[in-house]
């Protein structure tokens, strides 16, 4: 499994399509900029650190084109997933609904359901 994370307006975007196109990072970057559970967190604080609300979707590797996905060296030298293409929604998995607390995101549930799936 590998994670997006999606502000509210993003997720309403794609829950009501086939496919998703990417948020607005993704279309500047040229793909579709995806975490591993170990990355999340970070990704989390780094970028949606002023978001009162996230989406985070499960992404299922096997139903995504294989082509176009490539691991690929950013922060610190980790491979983080990216998507030469459009997300086929059929490809989720699960999603979460985060809310802000006054210490971040937490993502222990998240982290913990995943491990147990």
């Amino acid at each position: 499994m590998i994670l997006k994370i999606l502000r509210p307006s993003e997720w309403l975007e794609a829950q009501h399509a086939d496919y998703f196109a990417g948020a607005p990072i993704d279309h500047e970057d040229g793909y579709i900029h995806f975490s591993t559970d170990a990355q999340v967190v970070e990704t989390a604080a780094r970028y949606f650190a002023n978001e009162p609300v996230i989406h985070v979707l499960a992404i299922d590797l096997a139903r995504l084109p294989e082509a176009e996905l490539k691991w690929e060296p950013s922060r610190g030298g980790d491979l983080f997933p990216h998507l030469y293409g459009r997300l086929p929604m059929a490809a989720v998995s699960k999603v979460w609904h985060l809310e802000k607390a006054e210490s971040g995101f937490n993502f222990g549930p998240i982290l913990e359901d995943l491990h147990n799936d």
